[in-house]
């Protein structure tokens, strides 16, 4: 018997774009004995409020009617919502229906997973697939939501039959740490009830989410003995007598942090541009490491052609800015044009002269420089449809280390997830075989340049130091007392973390962040206003 992993990006809301990469798929695997897709394939994941409308369910019921007819000779396994007909509870079940021959069969979830539409259930229906018993599992029904949500459960004894195989169509959001987590939750299953084990997820990103695939087979025990790559859709067959080979494939090394979080950025760009329809980016060039590595993950994933770097000098920025911005910008093969702001800078403070009067300089100008520049790409990107790319780090976001309207601007935030400690890492993983990114500017000390001489480290504590205290705080939810007493100065760790909660406000303006750790700010949803 042959079963084939249907690992594939799909999109949305794009109910016939998905019914069609479905049935390709299918058709592409005639002669297995089942195809096996990820969770909520059909519709896309994650569909939230979409499953509040009544013709989003009508078409996706619409869509696996056409699935079933055109695919009629081939067993399949989709992901998709269905009605709750009984009356009771909440609207949807999130299923996977099996169709075959003009059988279906429905298999419900038993956890509630990201939406409020779904009502959960305890069903645990067996498929029989020729003389093979298999036990179907939508993502979380394999996990223990508790302290740990890898922790296994023992979903797989609710079964009165004991099943021969177990199948798990997933939509398993990517972070740093997932996948070494999800192979071994996954692994203990196969050992603990010596069933193989096989599990399908979804690829690609949807705007902040990204979906790494890592589909994988678990023989009986607990061996990897089939694996589809990270970041990429495959569709990819395999013959069931694998499942007692005690043989290791040799593949199956997860790649390192940095190479997992470079693929997994650049996918999400990818998939923010062309699932919109878009093609050319524009970015802010300041000859810093935020903009150089956002500019360089941005031609890796549309090209260089189609990334457009401004270089905005002030008064303020040095003569090495400019120069390493050029070098960012050719170093790809990326255009660029330089827009001084100062013309554009001394008009705002000429308008508002009336107003501020004999003032002193403040944080007011300083933003002001921040503003202009956010008016020059905003225009550009009006004027020529390219998207503006947002290039602020975690680091920064985290304390508000930014400009609303100014270096806020952007309808993507690449690396607001990425602490500036981890961004110089995948700046040196980048540059790992040749210099793409200048080394001049990963090497030099960071600086807004907003003012004379200014320095990050004039307003926040050296960022080895800020991002250990911001990952133990936001990451493992540590409080000050609790990240003290590891040893950190009490000062800086209690102006750090009230950094924390005064800029939850900024962070609720921010562009949708490329998540990829384990505790984005998407995820962290805090009050607004508070005390």
């Amino acid at each position: 018997m042959k079963i084939t992993l249907a690992q594939i990006n799909f999109i949305v809301g794009d109910i016939d774009g998905n019914k069609e990469k479905i049935i390709a798929a299918a058709q592409q695997s005639k002669g297995s004995s089942l195809v096996v897709f990820s969770e909520l394939s059909l519709c896309g994941f994650p569909p939230s409020n979409l499953l509040g409308y009544t013709d989003f369910i009508d078409r996706c019921e619409k869509a696996i009617d056409e699935i079933a007819e055109r695919c009629d000779t081939i067993p399949l396994l989709i992901g998709a919502p269905v009605r709750n007909t009984s009356g009771k509870g909440k609207p949807l079940f999130n299923a996977a229906i099996f169709l075959h021959q003009g059988k279906r069969q429905i298999f419900k979830k038993k956890n509630v997973g990201l939406t409020n539409y779904f009502e959960p259930a305890d069903e645990t229906n067996i498929l029989q697939l020729g003389c093979m018993k298999v036990a179907v599992t939508i993502g979380e029904d394999l996990y223990n939501i508790g302290e740990d949500e890898f922790l296994m459960t023992n979903r797989i004894d609710d079964f009165e039959e004991k099943p021969e195989i177990i199948v798990n169509l997933a939509a398993d959001r990517f972070d740093y740490q997932r996948a070494a987590k999800r192979r071994e939750i996954l692994r203990m299953t196969a050992l603990k009830h010596e069933i193989p084990l096989i599990y399908v997820n979804q690829v690609g990103g949807n705007a902040n989410l990204i979906y790494d695939g890592g589909s994988m087979v678990f023989g009986y025990m607990g061996y990897v003995i089939k694996s589809l790559p990270f970041f990429k859709e495959e569709i990819s067959t395999f013959d069931c007598e694998l499942f007692i080979s005690m043989k290791r494939e040799d593949n199956q090394l997860i790649p390192s942090k940095m190479e997992l979080i470079h693929d997994a950025l650049v996918l999400g760009i990818r998939d923010f541009f062309q699932k919109q329809g878009f093609k050319k980016a524009v970015l802010g060039l300041s000859g810093g490491l935020d903009s150089a590595l956002v500019i360089a993950l941005a031609a890796k994933a549309l090209g260089p052609e189609n990334v457009m770097g401004i270089l905005m000098p002030s008064q303020y920025s040095s003569d090495h800015s400019v120069t390493d911005a050029i070098a960012s910008a050719e170093n790809l093969g990326c255009p660029y044009h330089i827009v001084p702001i100062k013309t554009a800078y001394d008009a705002f403070e000429e308008t508002l002269k009336p107003i501020f009067k004999d003032l002193p300089f403040d944080v007011t100008e300083e933003n002001l420089q921040a503003r202009s520049r956010g008016v020059i790409v905003m225009a550009i990107s009006n004027k020529f449809g390219n998207i503006l790319l947002n290039t602020s780090n975690k680091s920064e976001a985290s304390v508000g280390y930014g400009t609303l309207y100014g270096d806020l601007c952007g309808s993507l935030s690449v690396i607001g997830d990425l602490y500036k400690t981890e961004a110089f890492e995948l700046c040196r993983y980048i540059n790992r075989d040749k210099e793409i990114i200048p080394w001049h500017t990963i090497n030099k000390p960071p600086s807004a340049e907003l003012r004379p001489d200014q320095k990050d480290t004039d307003s926040l504590p050296d960022y080895p130091i800020l991002d250990a205290i911001l990952y133990q705080h936001i990451e493992l939810s540590k409080s000050a007392e609790e990240i003290v007493e590891q040893g950190y100065d009490e000062v800086v760790v209690n102006k750090v973390v009230k950094m924390v909660y005064r800029n939850d406000f900024k962070r609720f303006q921010l562009a949708p962040v490329l998540a990829i750790s384990p505790m984005p700010f998407a995820m962290r949803e805090m009050p607004i206003v508070k005390k």
